[in-house]
């Protein structure tokens, strides 16, 4: 029997039924992510007694596996973690060369790496907050990656889409192997995140970029207060920069005092992402940031007859996965993992299978911007895990993953929360927009229907040719004595639980 996949690339298939995909339901527990496996991989060390922190790490590390596209252990990774009624937020970006070799940076290659802060930022998640060792995590991925995966619709579309691909694109349900990964996941579950920092693995990572061994030695994740904002009752957490969470929140906080509808949905998030570009860096925001009187100031830009074409701002498609995960004690993680480009830099360090993120295209190429490139800098970073909070108890997870779609999927999904009051399946499902530079706007082929209207007020609107572009979320939320998750019908993946 033949299977038509290419059927998948498309908006709208002849065959749906109409109805509306179902919200995952669970008693204790919950996990969502992207891919199968890596549910598969979470709710297992669930059911092994260990905690949130301990299946988020699991999942994790089978995304590596799972989706080489969009996310390895030379990558990034942040997260929020709800333990004993308290947030913690985790910032595992690294930085650029102490030492530069010249100026400026490449948007791939060995001059657009920075020191990848994923292995120190698990390893630090399992010292704090984990019941298990990070070796429990990665030795499954270790033999996923070793013996092969069917890959996933999803990715791959993306790897064949992908120009820095290191190794040939498999079909949809064709199988992969990563053996070189496999031996650097097991080493690493052997001894620890020194053997990726200070041994063989950094000589290999040093080898092949700008960065010395000395910078590898010396990364270090950060423990940071998370940023919070109260949207009609909700609380909503984002990490500080230098992550775009706070683009999220101003987004809220902007619309929050707007004309409800799709245009001053639309132009709070041009107005947020401008701004927010224009200040985040590798350090605080502005005091006044999230003033009352400069939200007021803001606000007033946004005319209700007409589209705002703000100052430019960068709006990198990305390539990240997110996922969330609750447990039976009320502990919860919002975790997402990133190489920025599709692969990343395209650089693989030698023998490792690991994929070298890109971040330092993150870097203003301004020399008087905040965010310019400087040494030992961390660059300005589109990933961004979300946690809600209600009354000073957990709400649950929740993220959108894709670049600079980041914090327009936590307003958008936020929005259909609270104000719509959807369930977390219904909320990632529903049709988006992105906004993309000047009056540029693309809809999805759920919102086209306002087209015409959203023309009539000066935006120039556009239909897309690829799904990609809109991101993919997970969410689970607290709701009575259970829990209600959802997996975005973008991607590959499903919420479960038990």
């Amino acid at each position: 029997m033949r299977i038509d996949f290419d059927a998948l690339r498309r908006p709208e298939s002849a065959h749906a039924s109409g109805w509306r995909r179902m919200p995952a339901v669970a008693a204790d527990a919950m996990v969502a992510t992207s891919h199968p496996l890596a549910t598969r991989a979470g709710l297992r060390a669930l059911e092994r007694g260990g905690n949130a922190v301990d299946a988020a790490l699991a999942a994790a590390a089978v995304l590596t596996v799972a989706e080489p596209t969009d996310n390895g252990v030379g990558g990034d990774a942040f997260a929020l973690v709800w333990q004993d009624g308290r947030l913690l937020g985790l910032n595992g970006s690294g930085r650029s060369p102490a030492v530069l070799d010249g100026e400026g940076v490449d948007d791939a290659g060995r001059r657009s790496v920075t020191v990848p802060g994923a292995v120190r930022a698990w390893a630090d998640l399992a010292d704090r907050c984990g019941r298990f060792g990070l070796d429990e995590a990665l030795t499954p991925a270790a033999d996923l990656a070793d013996r092969g995966i069917a890959c996933t619709p999803r990715i791959a579309d993306k790897w064949a889409r992908a120009e820095k691909a290191p190794w040939p694109a498999p079909q949809t349900a064709g199988r992969y192997r990563l053996p070189e990964l496999a031996s650097t996941l097991r080493l690493l579950a052997d001894e620890g995140p020194d053997a990726f920092y200070a041994g063989a693995l950094a000589d290999a990572i040093a080898s092949a970029t700008w960065l010395a061994h000395d910078d590898l030695v010396s990364h270090r994740s950060e423990w940071v207060e998370p940023l919070r904002y109260d949207y009609r009752g909700v609380e909503v957490c984002e990490l500080p920069p230098n992550g775009q969470g706070a683009a999220a929140l101003l987004a809220l906080a902007l619309y929050d005092g707007l004309p409800p509808g799709l245009h001053s949905e639309i132009e709070a998030v041009k107005v947020a992402l401008s701004d927010t570009e224009a200040v985040a860096h590798d350090g605080p925001l502005p005091d006044d940031f999230m003033a009352p009187e400069r939200l007021a100031a803001r606000r007033a830009l946004v005319d209700p007859a007409s589209a705002l074409d703000p100052p430019p701002y960068r709006l990198a498609q990305g390539g990240t996965t997110y996922l969330a995960v609750v447990d039976g004690d009320g502990m919860a993680v919002s975790l997402i993992q990133s190489v920025f480009d599709s692969f990343g830099s395209g650089v693989v360090a030698p023998g490792t299978g690991i994929v070298l993120q890109n971040r330092a295209a993150g870097f203003s190429s301004d020399p008087e911007h905040p965010n310019h490139l400087a040494p030992g800098c961390r660059p300005f970073h589109t990933i961004i895990p979300g946690m809600l909070l209600e009354a000073g108890e957990l709400l649950g997870p929740f993220g959108v993953m894709g670049g600079r779609m980041q914090a327009q999927g936590h307003f958008q999904v936020v929005t259909r929360l609270v104000d719509h009051a959807d369930d977390p399946q219904a909320a990632l499902d529903a049709p988006r927009f992105r906004v993309e530079q000047g009056r540029s706007v693309v809809l999805e082929p759920g919102l086209l229907r306002h087209a015409d209207a959203l023309r009539r007020l000066g935006h120039d609107v556009g239909a897309p040719g690829d799904r990609h572009l809109f991101g993919v979320g997970q969410a689970v939320l607290r709701v009575g004595d259970a829990l209600v998750g959802g997996s975005d019908g973008r991607g590959d993946g499903y919420a479960a639980g038990f």
